[in-house]
């Protein structure tokens, strides 16, 4: 996700911002030049009515976005912003206020927004009414001054930054330097948050380059669906982190206006979600649990109270299984819900015409790039410039002139060092490297060979680097990073733990650290900018870079407010040099749909789910819906063999023989007269469960075996029953190990190899070498391993030791233990559907929370915080935060004193997420309680009593 625009954070509720005059309003709208906008794909359509007026409470927040569900006229949020602006000008002598002051803080008028001059030295806090009511420099945090509005004394280190999204802290903190791109993006914005469309509810897709800005017109609409239109909002979000970071970044803001932020992340989220009477929730999920929870919706009638779905990253509809469950997400709400508005966004679109199509919707998109970009591609000594007009497309631009010794240039052949070392210690520089191992070489290979004085750059703060991930790995240090570290050099790939990372991208952040070594991996997660982007070869592992990656890649560029232009270099060799021009050159890759390609994960389960939660019945509905979809679109182009009615009744004839749905498919003429299909019992837990269809045979087979001698005495038998089935494929058991983990259990423990089938002789003979006669199934061998390797850490709650026992990447155990925590929720939904399997409920119910955090019991309640991991949770427990009530009640500045490298931004932001959680659980309990004593609506009025 990019870091995007500014905003102003609302200190008080006190009063309500003037509405700007119509006359300004019409002036300013004819600032911005027109939307380059596609009209609809969908022929003959008639455009909708405005809305009508919804009806609020008194108490609610709609007075800061104005009464009207529109962003035209007086009533608009960018007109409220607008205004407060003018407020603020006119309410203040900024030449009178600075003579007191040893630097010059400046407030320029942005379109709607604020500039901040010196950013880093001067606050800017802002009343209710949005009048300036102080500025504080670091040297005079004493200062007070009253406007007419309020009387307040400023806090040591307040500042309204402290408590904005992310995405929205960032761009205001980097762009405060160039007020011109600002002022730009700012033009983007506006125009696109006044497009026709948008007033009138129509979809919408919108395209810009990384780090435009997009997140903030996405966050700007889901607050305005929130407290404007009372509506639930959805916010699909690709990975599991950056769901955490948006949960943690927004929660702020609900505490402040009033709504909940619910995480549906990994096992966490409760389905269907709890109905509010009161107030509104942003649900932010990945694209699984979005799916689930669309899913809930739907079979529960409430798909209606959604008011909006965001989706980040809409190029994802093409990415294989996830592609096609996001297709699935969208298809239903167009299908199912006829009031909620579906806004998608993405950098990286090519086929729009398809999407416009699939999504009903209407399309804006602008080139603005806060900071230019220069690409460049180094082949040999010679760098060329990326130009689209040149004819091969490509420019010459310097000749490399290095003085490389001959064993320098025998371990650097292609200049990394020197092209580094141009960047490096006082700016940033970013090398993706095409595998994990290849990003620790690289790594080392450059400090290898550098000057001793780069250790003098920040040397303290490495050192408390060093400390921290020491802490992280409880005594242990990858000797890699302790090597690099020093250098201001570190490695990033999932090889890493979260909580590593974590701190990596910190230090990274903060100028600690000043060079990365990273997969592709870390260009589609975090936003971590740099001067210089280095790509080290054209590939992903093995495959050839696709022009989105690289587009992904290249983005990272280039640091708002801090470089005048980012530039990347793309490394190559003399026989890739053809398929490089053809790559830079060439346009984005088309985005089709994965349905049919992901058969199990793709059409069959969609056309389960339809007949499940009764969207579709009948062979010509459920043909009727596929026509709906993006396959639908595109399945001409994407299966001319077959039609699309042929393939969906290919579809249904597999689940009908897989004993998933119950009916009889007669020939396509008689498709008319057919009764209706019926979804199994089997079918309903598969569907609900959210089980692959290619395991679900399996693991009903599994979970029945289980019933006939289940293991209790430890929950190894549990774990293996919730080791997820994809993660066998890649499993290569070490058999002295596997041989060494089981002669460690005791008897019963054992028995449980037996039970699944895999007998003590087998691992025995495999570990010594011997002839094995009889077969044992590999999927099998796999698990139970894999099981192992849980079991463990759910003993030591350690992955460096259990990382080290079973010689695999710590990265890789974290995944398995997420993934695990995942699955373990999927089954225990399963079983929620089958009757005979209610004995594993409460089991899995425990063992899922065990899974989730994998912590000493006692930091639970403060990992279910967002953004709070493992050694995070420790500080706070030992500094006296033992419960979730205990760091909702937190003082922040207490908190920056007494937790090592905790910004007080973070802290803010820690406090917010923590009093959201607190917040969610009371209402929930709240809704408990009014649901009980709610008088039923079935019983006549002579059996009412009236209570006392």
């Amino acid at each position: 996700m990019e870091g995007d625009g500014p905003a102003v954070r609302r200190r008080s509720r006190a009063a309500s911002a003037r509405k700007r005059s119509g006359d300004r309003a019409q002036s300013r709208g004819a600032c911005y030049p027109p939307a380059r906008k596609r009209p609809s794909s969908r022929a003959g359509e008639e455009p909708q009515p405005a809305p009508s007026t919804p009806e609020y409470n008194n108490d609610s927040e709609e007075d800061m976005f104005g009464d009207y569900d529109s962003f035209s006229g007086n009533d608009s949020l960018l007109a409220q912003v607008d205004n407060m602006e003018q407020e603020c000008i006119q309410s203040i002598d900024l030449t009178s206020c600075t003579k007191n002051m040893e630097d010059e803080a400046t407030v320029e008028p942005s379109f709607g927004y604020f500039q901040l001059q010196n950013a880093k030295s001067k606050e800017l806090i802002f009343s209710a009414a949005g009048n300036i009511t102080g500025f504080r420099t670091e040297e005079e945090n004493h200062l007070r001054i009253t406007s007419k509005q309020e009387n307040w004394t400023l806090e040591p280190g307040d500042c309204f930054l402290d408590d904005l999204p992310s995405s929205q802290f960032l761009y205001f903190e980097e762009m405060n330097k160039t007020s011109v791109d600002s002022r730009k993006s700012s033009e983007w914005q506006h125009t696109c948050l006044t497009l026709e469309s948008l007033q009138q509810r129509k979809n919408l897709i919108y395209s810009l380059p990384t780090s435009g800005g997009k997140t903030l017109v996405a966050e700007i609409l889901i607050l305005q669906e929130l407290l404007c239109r009372q509506k639930d909002v959805l916010m699909v979000l690709p990975y599991v982190a950056i769901v955490q970071e948006k949960v943690w970044a927004l929660s702020s803001f609900g505490i402040e206006l009033g709504f909940l932020v619910e995480e549906y992340a990994g096992s966490k989220g409760r389905f269907p979600p709890i109905k509010r009477r009161k107030k509104k929730s942003l649900y932010i999920a990945t694209i699984e649990k979005g799916h689930s929870l669309v899913n809930s919706l739907i079979e529960t009638e409430r798909v209606g109270d959604l008011g909006l779905v965001v989706v980040d990253e809409l190029h994802m509809l093409g990415e294989g299984s996830r592609g096609a469950i996001l297709e699935m997400i969208l298809a239903k709400i167009l299908y199912t819900s006829e009031t909620t508005q579906i806004i998608g966004m993405s950098a990286t679109l090519n086929n729009v015409g398809d999407l416009q199509q699939f999504l009903q919707a209407e399309y804006y998109t602008n080139n603005f790039r806060p900071v230019e970009l220069k690409e460049y591609v180094k082949i040999q000594d010679s760098i060329y410039e990326v130009d689209n007009k040149a004819e091969n497309g490509l420019t010459f631009s310097r000749l490399l002139n290095f003085k490389y010794s001959s064993n320098l240039q025998k371990m650097d052949p292609d200049h990394l060092i020197a092209l580094v070392t141009e960047v490096i210690p006082n700016y940033s520089c970013l090398v993706f490297c095409p595998t994990k191992k290849n990003c620790e070489n690289v790594a080392e290979m450059v400090c290898k060979y550098l000057n001793k004085e780069y250790k003098n750059h920040k040397e303290n703060e490495k050192q408390e680097l060093i400390k921290d991930l020491k802490n992280i790995g409880k005594g242990g240090l990858c000797p890699v990073l302790k090597g690099t570290i020093p250098f201001g050099i570190a490695y990033h790939h999932s090889g890493l733990t979260s909580d590593e990372r974590k701190r990596i991208e910190e230090a990274y952040s903060t100028g600690v650290l000043c060079l990365l070594t990273c997969t592709s991996t870390l260009a589609a997660g975090v936003n971590l900018p740099a001067r210089r982007v280095i790509l080290r070869a054209p590939y992903v592992a093995r495959e050839f870079l696709k022009k989105s990656q690289y587009k992904q890649m290249i983005g990272r560029a280039g640091r708002a407010g801090i470089d005048s232009a980012g530039e990347s270099i793309l490394i190559v060799q003399e026989k890739d040099k053809h398929l490089v021009r053809d790559l830079v050159n060439s346009p984005l890759e088309n985005c089709y749909s994965n349905l049919f390609l992901e058969f199990t994960k793709g059409i069959q389960s969609l056309l389960l789910s339809l007949v499940g939660l009764k969207i579709a019945r009948t062979p010509e509905e459920i043909y009727h819906f596929m026509c709906g979809t993006l396959f639908g679109v595109q399945q001409q182009f994407l299966s001319k063999e077959k039609s699309l009615s042929a393939i969906t009744r290919e579809a249904l004839g597999c689940l009908i023989e897989k004993g998933l749905l119950k009916g009889k498919m007669t020939s396509e003429k008689e498709q008319k007269s057919q009764s209706n299909l019926e979804i199994t019992q089997l079918g309903q837990a598969t569907y609900k469960g959210s089980i692959d269809l290619a395991y679900c045979d399996a693991l009903y087979r599994d979970l029945k075996k289980g019933l006939e001698g289940l293991v209790l005495e430890s929950c190894l038998h549990l774990l293996y029953l919730t080791t997820p089935y994809d993660m066998t494929y890649h499993c290569r058991p070490d058999w002295m190990i596997y041989f060494r983990q089981f002669s460690q259990l005791n008897s019963v423990e054992q028995k449980v190899a037996a039970i699944v089938g895999v007998p003590e002789s087998f691992i025995t003979k495999k570990a010594s070498g011997q002839a094995i006669k009889k077969d044992v199934d590999n999927c099998v061998i796999n698990r139970l391993y894999l099981s192992f390797v849980l079991y463990a850490l759910l003993k030591e709650t350690n992955i460096w030791n259990v990382s080290e026992k079973f010689n695999m990447s710590r990265g890789y155990v974290q995944n398995l233990l997420n993934s695990a925590a995942s699955f373990s929720s999927c089954v225990l939904h399963f079983c929620e559907e089958l009757e005979e399997f209610w004995v594993y409920k409460a089991l899995l119910t425990e063992l899922t929370k065990r899974l989730t955090y994998c912590v000493k019991a006692e930091l639970i309640p403060l990992m279910e915080v967002a953004g709070v991991l493992e050694s995070r949770a420790k500080q706070l427990y030992d500094s006296g935060y033992k419960t979730l009530a205990h760091l909702a009640n937190a003082d922040p500045e207490t908190l920056v004193k007494m937790i090592e490298h905790l910004s007080r931004r973070q802290a803010r932001q820690i406090v917010s997420s923590a009093k959201m959680l607190l917040r969610e659980k009371a209402e929930a309990l709240q809704e408990e309680v009014e649901e009980l004593l709610k008088v039923p609506t079935d019983i006549s009025e002579g059996l009412l009593t009236t209570l006392p």
